[in-house]
């Protein structure tokens, strides 16, 4: 069981939505589209389960071309943030809804609407209305109901994102179980990196409409492919900073350099750009050899143990994230620390040349 992707375009009023992607999701596998807002997500999403019509290019399911498919015929389920209910059924009837449609037996069907009320909290409130019940009660019985459908291809479009913290981080942990029980191939849309990488499985990372990478999320996460990607995946996203090399030193700026060791060493002489990650910028030195900057303070962000810090480092605009609360000031210089180990380095085409030095040992 595969879904194919080949050469689809989505082009609306001579507006780009979905750039000409190839991409190929195979039986029992969680896929992730990770992207901001407008980046193609749900245009994608639309495609694959056939409520648009591609503008060119091919949709092949189990090897059959689907792409003039119905919806209604391509065996798919599908959950939106904005979440779709019956409203005159019962909760229990709207999560029954799609095995009735299919004919199965009446005991079978409460079985499982019973099993997926108990693990989406629902199960005191099967004989209620949707409209009886909360915005997050009535995402979870949308929610139910794709997942008893037993659907070959299961696509959740930020479907946890009405949610509060406690049920969100549990079924977090429960969807990918879930899939791997159902042997379906999930879709997950998220603009946050770190759902992606709870989620696991595989990743695609989109930026206007095309997917800059595919592969094992962990594999994305370490060695992003050009900075458009380590931007996406990174919350907040990936800082950079202009440097150049020449013979074995590396000069970051504010007279700031390091050796040019590893696989740094055998790049050529001439200007890069730097990146790291918000957690990798420190505000006390913990590295013997980690670089000094001096940037002035924005903004800074209280969450409870630790503390975003905004700065502008000569027009670059940078945020760390620190542990512990700091007496800090804002428009004060402030000292900040990078371990040069955790730079990675793009080209000037934005390709990656080099992976920071920890995504090496991992």
């Amino acid at each position: 069981m595969t879904l194919e992707l080949r050469g689809v375009t989505r082009v609306v009023e001579g507006q780009v939505h979905v750039h000409p992607t190839d991409l190929v999701l195979e039986k029992g596998t969680m896929n992730v589209l990770l992207g901001p807002t407008t980046s193609g997500k749900t245009s994608l999403m639309r495609l694959m389960a056939g409520l648009d019509a591609p503008s060119a290019g091919q949709v092949i399911w189990e090897g059959a071309d689907v792409t003039g498919k119905r919806v209604q015929d391509r065996g798919v389920a599908m959950v939106y943030q904005q979440f779709i209910n019956y409203p005159s059924m019962s909760v229990y009837d709207n999560i029954a809804s799609p095995m009735r449609l299919l004919g199965l037996p009446k005991d079978q069907i409460d079985a499982r609407v019973r099993e997926t009320a108990g693990l989406m909290k629902l199960d005191g409130m099967l004989d209620r209305r949707p409209l009886e019940l909360s915005g997050g009660q009535q995402q979870r019985c949308a929610l139910a109901r794709a997942l008893v459908k037993n659907a070959g291809l299961v696509l959740l479009d930020e479907p946890l994102a009405n949610l509060d913290y406690k049920l969100r981080e549990e079924l977090r942990v429960e969807i990918p179980r879930i899939f791997e029980a159902s042997g379906s191939i999930f879709v997950y849309a998220t603009t946050e990196p770190e759902e992606a990488l709870l989620l696991g499985g595989n990743v695609a990372t989109l930026w206007e409409g095309r997917i800059t990478q595919f592969g094992p999320t962990p594999q994305v996460y370490r060695r992003p492919v050009d900075a458009t990607t380590a931007r996406v995946f990174s919350d907040p996203p990936m800082n950079f900073l202009p440097i150049s090399k020449q013979g074995s030193r590396l000069a970051f700026g504010d007279g700031q350099g390091a050796e040019a060791n590893g696989s740094l060493a055998a790049l050529p002489d001439g200007r890069y750009t730097a990146g790291f990650r918000a957690n990798h910028l420190e505000i006390l030195q913990h590295a013997p050899d980690a670089l000094n900057f001096t940037a002035t303070l924005t903004v800074t962000e209280l969450t409870g143990s630790e503390t975003f810090v905004h700065l502008d480092h000569h027009g670059e605009r940078w945020v760390g994230l620190v542990h512990g609360v700091h007496d800090l000031r804002i428009g004060e210089s402030l000292g900040v620390w990078l371990d040069p180990r955790h730079v990675y380095v793009f080209g000037e085409d934005g390709g990656l040349v080099a992976p920071a030095s920890y995504a090496l040992a991992a």
